[in-house]
């Protein structure tokens, strides 16, 4: 197994520990909160993509609280 190399988000503020991390290969997109490094989700890029668009169409903005 390799070893990931782990992106932080444009938005993250000051490099603390409240950033979203993205790490890509060629099959698989794993993404994490830096809170919680060893908490990992796992998809594909087909997956992320659609999931992206959703939320800048506002697919989203109605989830309950």
């Amino acid at each position: 197994m390799h070893e990931r190399t782990w992106q932080r988000s444009s938005f993250c503020s000051g490099g603390g520990n409240n950033c979203i991390e993205v790490a890509a290969d060629d099959s698989d997109i794993a993404i994490r909160e830096s809170s919680e490094p060893s908490a990992v989700l796992h998809t594909d890029r087909i997956a992320l993509r659609t999931f992206i668009f959703g939320v800048k169409r506002g697919h989203f903005d109605r989830l309950p609280n």
